[in-house]
């Protein structure tokens, strides 16, 4: 009930985002035509005066475009993607809260359009996305700091540079800080067509690691597959093939798992301690089961 609920609201949202696309593009102009006297004195943006349902408390207001000081950045947005963080900060039950009113958004790629006479950095036509959450991304447009501002390769996918400040990152510090892993280990995890499980998947192959990816049952569960394994997953099994005793012989082939990726919770998260390699290690940093992580007092992972 808690997913239908949060989808709902994701996508009202997203048909509000939508609205502002007719004004802001996906790609902009070529940055041969941007200059600081073409920029415009108001801007449209996705607002939220209070916490509440997003539906009911975010607003489409257009706001007036700062000028652009010495150490500032003017940005044309050119997409920003719709997360379930982002619902959770307007509802105020986040942990991280930006003060209101806000502008709603905590991801997204964006053009520069203008810098300040003290911006070395930067220049027009380079893209950015934030360099932390909470910088409000549902707008056309927005003049920041040159420090709230990464830059990145424009000659990647737009929304990949869109989503590249959240979940990607997650996935590769998961993978990278909690156990030493080599070339040939293997690692499980469940929710696998996440956005970290998709991230998770990509960059494991990347470092020659091996991957369980553990997914719901479906309908079109081998189209999912199909797709997982497209970016890199090497086995994709659903949460009952998790549970049946024939997984001790999963892995007579491949090593057992040293590190487990924990986003489910509940019985999801016991199955995944039950594969685990001795003395390996689950990370949990998710909970859509909403039940609490259950382990044996006579498991020796930790």
């Amino acid at each position: 009930m808690w997913v239908c609920s949060t989808l709902w609201r994701v996508r009202t949202a997203a048909r509000q985002w939508r609205r502002l696309l007719p004004a802001s593009g996906c790609h902009g102009p070529a940055a041969s035509s941007y200059s600081a006297s073409a920029e415009p004195a108001r801007v449209r943006a996705l607002v939220y005066g209070h916490h509440g349902d997003p539906a009911k408390v975010v607003e489409l207001k257009n706001l007036e475009l700062a000028a652009v000081g010495g150490s500032d950045v003017h940005v044309k947005i050119l997409a920003a993607p719709i997360n379930p963080s982002d619902i959770n900060m307007i509802q105020g039950n986040y942990g991280l809260l930006p003060e209101l009113p806000a502008v709603g958004g905590n991801e997204g790629v964006a053009q520069v359009v203008a810098v300040g006479s003290n911006v070395t950095g930067l220049k027009p036509g380079d893209w950015v996305i934030p360099a932390n959450a909470g910088l409000g991304t549902w707008r056309t447009e927005a003049v920041f700091s040159e420090e709230a501002l990464i830059q990145v390769p424009s000659d990647i996918p737009l929304q990949s540079a869109a989503t590249l400040g959240v979940n990607p990152c997650t996935a590769y510090r998961m993978l990278m800080d909690f156990e030493q892993l080599q070339p040939g280990d293997s690692v499980i995890q469940n929710a696998s067509n996440s956005g970290v499980g998709q991230a998770v998947i990509q960059i494991a192959a990347a470092l020659g690691l091996r991957t369980i990816n553990v997914v719901r049952d479906r309908p079109d569960i081998q189209k999912l597959s199909d797709r997982l394994k497209s970016l890199g997953a090497e086995h994709v099994i659903t949460e009952e093939e998790l549970r049946r005793p024939e997984m001790k012989n999963f892995f007579k082939d491949m090593p057992q798992p040293r590190l487990a990726l924990n986003c489910v919770g509940g019985k999801s998260s016991t199955e995944l301690l039950r594969q685990l390699a001795r003395g390996g290690t689950m990370v949990t940093y998710g909970g859509m089961a909403k039940q609490p992580v259950i382990a044996s007092v006579t498991s020796s992972r930790s």
